[in-house]
């Protein structure tokens, strides 16, 4: 019983690791932070045990919150890389600096809730909000007292950034989120704060001037619609993979999915199929759905090298694999179509985590055809020869990929007259034989959520393989 309960639960993932390097950094940046944090207590003059003591205290509880911090940002993301955690940190460096800079000039809400919206949009909103509480919570200058109904907004303004940043799937949405919460922010302190602090016509300064809530509002919104400009960047230099930048590469005019509709419209045709199947099982186990989709779009991208030698951009007049009749050079040309596809995904600066389904897609699969006609010639073969190099899928979305890739060609074949049971069984059989062969092994997948990849394929076959009327065929042609 208990081995049937292990076998059931889902598998434990493995953390990404991280350099030693990388490791050094990241401490040295929480020590940083704590240093920030606490090193004004220990300018009180004359300096007692007690104040030595209170500032150990204050520099222990920043440097555990940091790592706490590293810790959370590991469990919602077990592939984040080392730049991403280096990121997290360094934020909150900057801030913890800011207030002690400009804390009597500028509001807290400008200084906290941009980053958060970085943070949610990257890495996701558990995330964002833990970053939030440490940021809120530690302040480095204690003579600088915030404001109760201040810090309550703070709060709930940093939380809805953080709670739909990680949500938001496009660059209008952002907008939006940075007009609305200032204009929030605005309206609570009114509330909350007072009227008299209102007044749109300042000083020269009015922009910093940090009594106005007018001022403070204003400040926010420019803030906050600077970091929309320059998420792009951060995208780009420490491998954060947006919902916006994930629809950006899945539209069909990019230059590279366009190619492959063009050049092998075979390969763009089973792409789209596998793009329902992995996006429907994604949706039914709560994955990634816009992660899988974009994923599914360019895993097949390697094919682009040599379109022809794939069986499903052939016209049916002549195989170059029967021309060379030699299975240990068709396989090399299946493998080269992972190996091209990551060239391809460099070459294109695709994200990582898009990249990861090229080799994952086939993990380490056995090229049966070929292995069968090698065995057949009595030649003398190595198993090992006639298998893709992997990794196995190390993700939900690459496996689910890898299983709806092998699914797809035998769903299509089904005659039309199948029954559901016959459709479930043979999608039953293929990811067993996945299972079986230890492809599943790393994607972190449970049982439960197995039967439920196997009931979105069924659900899709149903949907495609729907009968449609003989019409009569007149003169003129006019029936739709």
């Amino acid at each position: 019983m208990f081995y049937l309960w292990k076998r059931s639960q889902v598998p434990i993932k493995q953390p990404s690791r991280i350099s030693k390097i990388d490791n050094l950094i990241i401490f040295l940046v929480c020590i940083l932070i704590s240093i920030i944090s606490s090193y004004k207590k220990l300018l009180i003059s004359p300096l007692t045990i007690s104040d030595i003591f209170s500032w150990l205290l204050t520099f222990t509880e920043v440097f555990i919150s940091s790592g706490i911090l590293i810790l959370v940002s590991k469990k919602e993301n077990p592939t984040i890389s080392s730049r991403q955690i280096i990121l997290i940190t360094t934020l909150l460096l900057a801030v913890q600096a800011s207030k002690l800079a400009f804390a009597s000039t500028i509001s807290p809400l400008s200084m906290v809730i941009p980053p958060a919206l970085i943070i949610s949009q990257g890495m996701g909103s558990i995330t964002a909000l833990t970053w939030v509480s440490i940021a809120s919570l530690n302040w480095p200058d204690q003579e600088i007292i915030v404001d109760n109904n201040l810090f309550f907004i703070l709060l709930v303004c940093a939380s809805v950034v953080s709670l739909l940043g990680g949500r938001i799937r496009n660059r209008a949405q952002l907008l939006q989120l940075s007009i609305f919460v200032p204009i929030g922010a605005f309206l609570s302190q009114w509330i909350l704060i007072g009227k008299d602090k209102i007044s749109l016509i300042d000083k020269q300064e009015f922009v910093f001037a940090g009594g106005n809530i007018f001022s403070v509002s204003f400040l926010l919104a420019i803030v906050m619609l600077f970091t929309i400009l320059v998420i792009p960047i951060f995208e780009s230099i420490f491998g954060l993979l947006t919902k916006a930048r994930l629809l950006e590469l899945a539209d069909k005019e990019k230059p590279l999915i366009r190619r492959l509709s063009l050049e092998a419209p075979g390969t763009f045709e089973h792409t789209l199929l596998i793009c329902g199947l992995a996006e429907e099982a994604t949706r039914m186990i709560g994955g990634d759905i816009d992660l899988v989709k974009t994923g599914a779009l360019y895993h097949d991208v390697g094919k682009l090298h040599a379109p022809n030698w794939f069986i499903e951009n052939q016209d049916g007049s002549k195989n170059p694999h029967d021309e060379i009749d030699d299975p240990f050079k068709s396989a090399e040309v299946l493998q080269a179509h992972v190996d091209e596809g990551l060239k391809y995904a460099r070459k294109n600066r695709l994200p990582k985590p898009i990249a990861n389904f090229i080799p994952e897609h086939q993990g380490t699969l056995k090229m049966g055809y070929f292995f069968q006609k090698a065995r057949e010639k009595n030649l003398k073969i190595n198993e090992n020869d006639f298998r893709y190099k992997g990794p196995v899928p190390q993700s939900k979305e690459t496996a689910i990929l890898m299983l709806a890739d092998g699914c797809e060609a035998a769903l299509r074949a089904m005659n039309i007259n199948a029954s559901d049971n016959e459709a479930l069984e043979t999608i039953s059989r293929i990811i067993y034989s996945r299972h079986k062969d230890g492809q599943l092994d790393d994607s972190n997948l449970s049982k439960g959520e197995i039967f439920l990849i196997k009931r979105a394929f069924l659900n899709v076959w149903k949907r495609i393989r729907h009968r449609r009327i003989q019409y009569p065929i007149s003169k003129n042609n006019t029936f739709s």
